[in-house]
């Protein structure tokens, strides 16, 4: 956001590796303006007496046993994969330099 407020949408667009046409920039950085104006509503909330938590509801962590099954092969895992290096996937590289 600039001094203004206002949201650079098209660096946005770009950081989610989205194209987007000059309209759906005009909406979406409208409707993220409103989004970011409710969070300012939101920060004047006092909640100095709430416990922090992480969830509505209380949720605990359900373990199962470890336990030693049936595996792929590596030619059965990588069957579908769309390139392949050393018996490894290959995937396209997802973070630019900063």
């Amino acid at each position: 956001m600039d001094k203004n407020g206002a949201i650079d949408i098209s660096y946005v667009a770009n950081l989610a590796r989205i194209e987007l046409t000059d309209e759906e920039k005009e909406v979406f950085s409208r409707q993220l303006g409103q989004i970011l104006t409710y969070f300012e509503k939101l920060s004047k909330v006092d909640v100095s007496n709430v416990e922090p938590s992480a969830h509505a509801h209380a949720i605990y962590n359900v373990w199962r046993d470890d336990i030693e099954g049936p595996t792929l092969s590596v030619e059965q895992a990588l069957m579908n994969a769309p390139k392949k290096r050393e018996n490894q996937i290959v995937v396209p590289k997802v973070v630019d330099e900063a």
